[in-house]
């Protein structure tokens, strides 16, 4: 028996016709097909779960106790002017035998703060308000006016620049250190209550004060107000 050198085909001999395996190009468009569902399915799903933004954001919790009254004090004085101020405040502190890199801070900070000048009408005594007898002219005395404490604003205030030393970040990496921004408000404090000194101020307060008693004392039928100030005797 001699054998063919060409190959039988089977196929052909049967009359049936080959089937054909899915190719390649269609079993990638049905993967990519396959995770575009999973993926809107995922999409979905974790929509209905919260963000990150809602697990992980910042949060401000306000515990504060309720502000408890110390005390009440009747206020006797006429505040009658204010002074607004601001000043640029340059702190420098310095280690000795250590250069500024190593140890040593240096803050620039903004001050911005009111001072207020007022006199103390309690004060006047019975002697200090005289009045003739057809009450037409009336002479009072009031004490000098004086400046209150000056009182720094924290929503004007603000720190421009801090630098400070290797062993300085250091303390502040381990510790708090509120002490620093305490120097820098009270110098800041100390300097505008100087500036207020040689604002003229109290006198601006005199001279506002005698025109509310002499428009006050106007209104009720005075035709002539003098109203000296301390040991004045103009």
């Amino acid at each position: 028996m001699t054998s063919s050198d060409a190959p039988t085909d089977t196929a052909a001999q049967s009359g049936k016709k080959p089937t054909r395996r899915p190719g390649r190009g269609l079993l990638k468009v049905v993967g990519i097909g396959a995770a575009v569902l999973a993926l809107l399915f995922a999409g979905g799903r974790l929509s209905l779960l919260p963000s990150l933004d809602g697990l992980f954001g910042e949060r401000t919790n306000d515990r504060s106790g309720p502000a408890v009254l110390k005390s009440i004090q009747d206020m006797s004085a006429y505040e009658a002017a204010s002074g607004n101020f601001q000043v640029v405040v340059d702190l420098e502190k310095d280690a000795r035998f250590l250069p500024d890199a190593v140890r040593g801070t240096r803050t620039l900070f903004v001050g911005a703060g009111t001072v207020g000048a007022s006199v103390d009408l309690g004060k006047v005594t019975e002697d200090g308000v005289v009045v003739d007898e057809d009450r037409t002219t009336a002479e009072i005395r009031l004490p000098r006016a004086v400046l209150g404490k000056p009182a720094l604003d924290p929503d004007r205030s603000y720190a421009v620049s801090k630098q400070r030393g290797l062993l300085d970040r250091l303390g502040d990496f381990f510790s708090d250190n509120p002490s620093s921004e305490q120097a820098v408000n009270q110098l800041a404090v100390r300097h505008i209550g100087e500036a207020a000194k040689e604002s003229g101020l109290t006198a601006r307060a005199e001279k506002n004060t005698a025109e509310m008693l002499k428009g006050l004392l106007g209104s009720l039928g005075f035709e002539r107000v003098t109203v000296r100030y301390g040991d004045d005797q103009g």
